[in-house]
């Protein structure tokens, strides 16, 4: 359409030219702030991963008694004899060096216990989407499959349990509901723990199916349950670390070779 005194197009109105001009703006403001937060987000979920205690480690690969595997999503910690009908997948803590539970997971190895240590996504288990089958596949021998964590690890196994033949939960509890299930379930927890704290591991209890078996460690921390020192946040131990792995490996070891 033209303007009729002057046979040229109208002027466009400034007001919308203004409009569009805000609109992208803001769109473009928007799409900023969002790269900012995944980038601070990838940044924080891989900067301070604790990392496995060389020590402690060391031990578990001098072992003769069993054979520590990186297979890339996972490691696998097997008995050096190769006969093993039972396994656990563990999924970690956050921001934790998966491999620093191999020296807590070490002595129910030695009994005869296949473990897969999961690698989560971004060090985080709720990022890791992997169905079960891609870790038990890393053992094709084994037959009865356990599914246990750490902390927001422990979380994450409540969500796989259902279908597996227990779960087992170290300084942790259930998001959801798993009370109405025949599922054997252990939770071993610390005294002095400061992140999944007795009480919080009481408000939670309920979760759980009925005949859960709750192992308190007199001593123990959240840290303990890994090797991988101090955490933030934490309580301190009253025990040495070696008998918080002893402690757990007695409870352990009965729960996933009962007959």
């Amino acid at each position: 359409m033209t303007d009729p005194t002057t046979d040229r197009p109208p002027l466009p109105d400034p007001r919308k030219r203004r409009g569009r001009r805000i609109l992208a703006w803001v769109l473009g403001s928007i799409g900023a702030l969002v790269l900012l937060a995944v980038a601070a987000f990838l940044i924080w979920a891989n900067v301070g991963v604790m990392p496995a205690e060389p020590a402690a480690l060391a031990a578990v690969r001098d072992d003769p008694a069993v054979t520590l595997t990186d297979e890339g999503g996972a490691w696998v910690l097997a008995p050096a004899a190769g006969e093993s009908d039972t396994g656990l997948v563990f999924i970690p803590g956050a921001k934790v060096e998966p491999v620093a539970y191999a020296a807590t997971l070490v002595g129910v190895v030695e009994e005869g216990v296949t473990v897969v240590i999961t690698k989560p996504t971004l060090n985080l288990a709720f990022f890791d989407f992997r169905p079960l089958s891609d870790f038990t596949a890393l053992a094709p021998d084994v037959h009865d499959w356990f599914v246990g964590g750490h902390s927001l690890g422990g979380v994450r196994a409540c969500q796989l349990a259902e279908g597996t033949e227990g779960l087992v939960l170290f300084g942790s509890y259930c998001a959801n509901d798993l009370s109405d299930t025949d599922l054997a379930a252990l939770s071993i927890s610390g005294s002095e723990d400061g992140l999944s704290t007795p009480e919080k591991i009481d408000e939670n209890a309920h979760l759980l199916p009925p005949d859960t078996v709750f192992v308190v460690i007199e001593g123990g921390n959240h840290a303990g349950f890994g090797a991988y020192g101090a955490q933030p946040g934490d309580g301190e131990a009253t025990i040495p670390d070696a008998d918080i792995r002893a402690q757990i490996t007695d409870a352990l070891g009965p729960f996933l070779l009962a007959e």
